[in-house]
């Protein structure tokens, strides 16, 4: 999901007419006008949070405490920084950037000094936005690429010495809950079990749920280390002509069916189910998600508020996912909403898709620029006040590191 909007040219990828089926509200509001930092006290602007099975609504938190959230991916470092408004929360400052931490690690084994570099950097920039904005409590994680990486754990500890962010490597169990809270309001209504996804840059989360009154209940979850980053990387290089790239493209979808073989014979059963209760539901909250959507609505250039809640037909995002696999990498980079920064990893995102769209054969996708984030930030504020003392300490205790 990119803020950082990429070139803007004339050519255009469409599946459809775009125009949406149908739009859900945003829920949290987005960055309102930058109001001035409080004094730092030299806290502690990272945390890790204790994950729980059951999420409660959130009780009321003190309005003007800020709470912040890091996901460090396989591909982006993402921050989001809010305040409580209700049951939900207003955004105040967010930052992103695409650091391709996971480059090489499907060769290696290892995290290359370029690529922590470029996440260090990034952090960097959070930390700075955190002790600006006063933060009174913040959870910071990272994914698959610091799970998979031999170095991964050498990694945390630099960037605590460097930054002062205490980054915590959760699991894929943990991602999925996390990706699950924070999108699952964009959820079609209806009855009966519901497919929610999230493609990632080094492993992809697919969670079978049922909607409650509240969050919802998780009946099922997979995780495939199959990504945008690691997919592309495990994959031959693109080929100089359509039939190359073709074939490339559907070695890549067979490659993730096969991973999600196992859970697709799980979840046979409960699609079954919801189909005789009526439509599937589908939701994705990834950038190729984002993308594909983009590219519906012919967009010159990315737009949260036009993409986040979007209804698109799966049949326009297949559309989009062929011809994108058919185009050459040079051609990718001149489409608006992907540029040079994602023209090499999108096609491995299609392929992932198609392979969604396979197991669970819904007629319509819903759209979410929302997830991990968004999730931690729901954890914190639902958990206001009932942190054990050890970790409160723990977060008002540590000093800045500058």
């Amino acid at each position: 999901m990119a803020e950082e909007s990429p070139p803007k040219t004339n050519a255009r990828v469409s599946g459809g007419s775009g125009k949406q089926a149908r739009r859900e509200p945003h829920g949290p509001a987005g960055p309102q006008q930058e109001q001035k930092p409080g004094p730092s006290d030299g806290r502690l602007y990272s945390s890790i949070a204790q994950p729980r099975d059951h999420i409660e609504l959130p009780r009321p938190a003190f309005p003007r405490q800020s709470y912040a959230a890091i996901d460090l991916g396989t591909n982006n470092c993402r921050l989001l920084i809010a305040r409580p408004s209700g049951e939900n929360f207003v955004v105040i400052d967010a930052f992103s950037r695409v650091v391709r931490l996971g480059e090489g690690l499907a060769q290696t084994g290892r995290l290359s000094e370029q690529a922590m570099d470029r996440a260090l950097a990034a952090l960097k920039v959070c930390a700075d936005k955190l002790m600006r904005r006063n933060v009174y409590l913040a959870r910071s994680v990272a994914t698959e690429a610091c799970r998979r990486a031999s170095n991964g754990a050498d990694f945390i500890e630099r960037v605590r010495q460097e930054t002062g962010i205490v980054l915590d490597i959760i699991s894929a169990r943990e991602e999925a809950r996390l990706a699950v809270l924070g999108c699952h309001v964009l959820l079609e209504s209806g009855f009966g079990p519901a497919m929610i996804f999230d493609i990632g840059g080094g492993s992809t989360e697919l969670v079978l749920i049922e909607s409650t009154e509240t969050v919802p209940r998780i009946l099922d979850w997979q995780s495939v280390p199959w990504g945008v980053v690691s997919l592309t990387e495990s994959c031959a290089p693109e080929g100089g002509d359509a039939a190359a790239r073709r074939a490339r493209y559907l070695s890549m979808r067979e490659l993730v069916s096969d991973s999600f073989a196992p859970f697709a014979e799980r979840a046979s059963k409960a699609r079954a189910e919801a189909a005789d209760l009526g439509p599937l539901r589908l939701l994705g909250t990834s950038g190729t998600v984002t993308t594909l959507a983009s590219l519906h609505l012919d967009l010159p250039q990315y737009d949260r508020r036009a993409v986040d809640g979007l209804i698109v037909p799966t049949d326009a995002m297949r559309d989009i996912s062929a011809r994108l696999s058919g185009m050459s990498l040079s051609d990718r980079r001149e489409l608006p909403c992907i540029g040079r920064e994602r023209a090499d990893l999108v096609v491995a995102g299609c392929a992932i898709l198609e392979a969604i769209l396979d197991l669970w054969p819904a007629a319509r996708l819903g759209v979410a620029d929302r997830g991990i984030r968004e999730g931690i930030l729901r954890s914190l504020i639902a958990g206001h006040g009932r942190y054990d003392p050890q970790l409160r300490a723990a977060v008002h205790g540590l000093r800045s590191v500058r």
